[in-house]
């Protein structure tokens, strides 16, 4: 690997690992960019070129993957989750979440949901095990 694609790299991990600590926050190709020490335009190419998505389509996945996890693990809104991640708006949260998830954040959190007292497979298997006395 050259020098120079070397170079490239690293400044577009350092975007991408800005983008992953400030997931929700407002984030602009233009500031992203500054943190690649690059234009706007030779930021997306590179982007989509090094990661295999654009930076505002990986931004949306990385607001999504979160969103599951607090649609999972909080009984959160759906409002609340989609402002705390940085959607702008419950519609296109909604629209964006079907198109990366296949279904609504209702549906998934339904889904997903355990029944009151359920124990997880891995507590029961030790609990139940044979003691060896």
């Amino acid at each position: 690997m050259s020098r120079a694609s070397e170079e490239s790299n690293r400044a577009m991990l350092r975007a991408r690992d800005a983008m992953d600590r400030a997931y929700a926050d407002p984030l602009d190709v233009p500031a992203l960019a500054r943190i690649a020490h690059v234009s706007a335009a030779h930021f997306i190419r590179t982007f989509r070129a090094t990661f295999g998505e654009t930076p505002h389509r990986y931004l949306q996945r990385r607001r999504i993957e979160r969103a599951m996890a607090m649609l999972v693990e909080t009984d959160r809104d759906v409002t609340d989750i989609c402002y705390a991640v940085g959607f702008g708006s419950l519609g296109t949260f909604s629209r964006t979440f079907r198109d990366i998830v296949g279904e609504s954040p209702s549906e998934f959190r339904r889904r997903r949901s355990r029944p009151a007292g359920h124990v997880p497979s891995c507590f029961a298997k030790a609990w139940t095990r044979p003691s060896s006395f």
